[in-house]
């Protein structure tokens, strides 16, 4: 999905008395984010402190701080704008992210925890690789830093573009679909600040407390809109009666998971690729580092379970709030504008007299919750990546801890600055980015993760082969202008289907080459081969043709 909006000046931003009652629900909101990391930075007194907690957190606080940071203003703005246009066809990528969901706690977790300790005692996951793999040059770990520091900068800006949004939405002076300016702006100074402010303050005690808050706010934001907006809706009609009345020729199709609102049926090559999203999950250094830091084996069985129902409960919500918003809402939105759906229920229901409009404004900051719980997890990891990994593992490796904490809390100033620079921009394609770094970290980090955990045979050359390949061939398919001024997947519409196969293949083969010199050349050209395979594939339709027509 893909934020393509007019700016416009406007000079004077709409502020009434409902917009005030919400602004106070906001200011609240974040004064009370601040005051948490105020009052954890003065717990944090080293690197393990600043970004592991310790090793010390409890198993609510790990699995709402997970999830939370997983979700973002996707779940809460993408998908029920998804299924309010297209209906419940478009609930499988939901359903995938619930599986992963699932393989990620099950599969991963307690290995990992265990593994990280044994391990040089790993504060992040380029280190976990560098002591895993033996690797007493530190490339891997620098490969690996300087992946999370490409794909976290542009994911960290969608977070902070999404804020803006939101504020300029609720406060802006926004006609004809053209946004102000003026509001857009402030919102991102403020969603900046607060998050850069207690991120930098408190670390990832802060992080984690601040995201077990945002977990619970979204769920209960998530669950209760919906269900007060249903009962409101069927007091005096059926559901389907209600899409009807609101232009939705079949409520049948509208309401099947396996047809298309024209009846057509969901093809087998979309629900497949909708599932495939819940993979992505193995490499996603924001979450996994989670498990990293938890108490115990007893707590991250108990993580385990809190995480589960939280992801079963909130993905059924979202798809629930596209649905009945598509019934409810007076205005139908369009496809530009379908994202708001759950600001515009919010808004619509929670009208009228004063308490109504703060208790909506209380439901909003679950949006800016989801927003806040992403971008500070995306600011830590990388700022991690920073001091832990560049700075004290290749620089200055005597560095003192107080050094390398300075480093790290610097590194979030500079990724934040960064991130607020990209994010001035809001006609950019937010959601094609996020899209873009999920592809990057699934496909560089994910396969590693598993072969490093499960597959003793898994070699550092291997590794290394797999992550780059990854990495390059998103960057060069879906960033670089190389066909005519567009990127390849511009140009071609191709999706980069084979690289789910290429990574671990790519990673597997290299690991089975135990001649150095062999390995050398194969690690070269393997690379070569993998992402030329790619732009070749794509080049063949950048006259036209259906790349997937054959798909089965």
């Amino acid at each position: 999905m893909k934020y393509v909006v007019n700016i416009k000046k406007e000079e004077h931003p709409k502020m009434t008395t409902s917009n005030i009652i919400v602004l106070v629900a906001f200011a609240f909101y974040m004064l009370v984010m601040i005051a948490i990391g105020v009052v954890y930075s003065k717990k944090t007194k080293n690197n393990e402190d600043y970004f592991l907690g310790g090793r010390n957190l409890g198993g609510w606080t790990a699995a709402l701080s997970a999830q939370a940071s997983d979700m973002s203003g996707w779940l809460l703005m993408g998908l029920p704008g998804s299924v309010y246009l297209a209906g419940t066809g478009e609930v499988w990528i939901a359903i995938g992210l619930l599986l992963g969901t699932i393989l990620n706690w099950y599969i991963v977790s307690s290995r990992l925890r265990k593994y990280t300790i044994v391990a040089g005692n790993s504060l992040t996951i380029p280190s976990f690789f560098q002591n895993r793999y033996r690797d007493s040059k530190g490339v891997i770990k620098i490969v690996s830093a300087i992946i999370i520091a490409i794909f976290f900068a542009v994911y960290t800006a969608s977070a902070f573009s999404s804020g803006a949004k939101l504020f300029a939405t609720l406060f802006g002076n926004s006609q004809n679909g053209e946004m102000d300016q003026t509001a857009y702006l402030i919102g991102l100074i403020i969603a900046s600040v607060v998050i850069l402010v207690y991120t930098f303050m408190g670390g990832f005690k802060a992080v984690c407390t601040t995201d077990l808050i945002q977990g619970l706010l979204m769920l209960v934001a998530i669950l209760a809109v919906p269900i007060v907006a249903y009962a409101i809706l069927t007091w005096d009609q059926g559901f389907s009666q209600a899409l009807i009345s609101k232009g939705v020729e079949s409520p049948e199709n509208y309401l099947d998971f396996l047809k298309n609102t024209d009846g057509s049926p969901v093809s087998a090559v979309s629900i497949i690729s909708s599932l495939a999203w819940g993979l992505g999950y193995f490499g996603m250094p924001h979450i996994i580092i989670r498990f990293m830091a938890i108490k115990n084996e007893a707590e991250v069985k108990k993580s385990r379970k809190i995480a589960i129902i939280w992801v079963v409960l909130s993905l059924a919500a979202a798809c629930l709030i596209g649905m009945i918003a598509r019934g409810y809402l007076s205005t139908q939105l369009e496809a530009g504008s379908s994202e708001t759906a759950f600001i515009r229920l919010i808004q619509e229901i929670f009208a009228n007299n004063g308490v109504l409009i703060f208790i909506g404004g209380i439901f909003l900051c679950g949006i800016l919750a989801a927003i806040m719980s992403t971008a500070d997890s995306q600011l830590l990891v990388t700022a991690s990546a920073v001091s832990e990994d560049m700075y004290k593992g290749v620089f200055k490796k005597n560095a003192s801890e107080k050094n390398a904490l300075w480093v790290g809390k610097i590194a979030v100033v500079v990724v934040a600055v960064i991130a607020f620079f990209i994010a001035l921009d809001p006609s950019s394609s937010i959601m094609g980015l996020v899209s873009d770094a999920w592809a990057g970290f699934g496909s560089a980090f994910g396969p590693v993760v598993l072969l490093a955990l499960f597959w003793k045979r898994s070699t550092l050359a291997g590794a290394v082969a797999g992550m780059a390949t990854g990495a390059v061939t998103v960057i060069v398919w879906d960033y670089l202008p190389l066909v005519n001024g567009e990127t390849i997947y511009a140009a071609t519409g191709v999706k980069v289907k084979t690289l789910g196969d290429l990574v671990p293949c790519v990673g597997v083969l290299k690991s089975l080459i135990t001649n150095q010199e062999d390995l050398d050349q194969a690690l070269n050209a393997g690379l070569a081969t993998a992402v030329g395979a790619e732009i070749i594939e794509g080049l063949k339709y950048v006259n036209g043709g259906n790349p997937y027509e054959n798909d089965t």
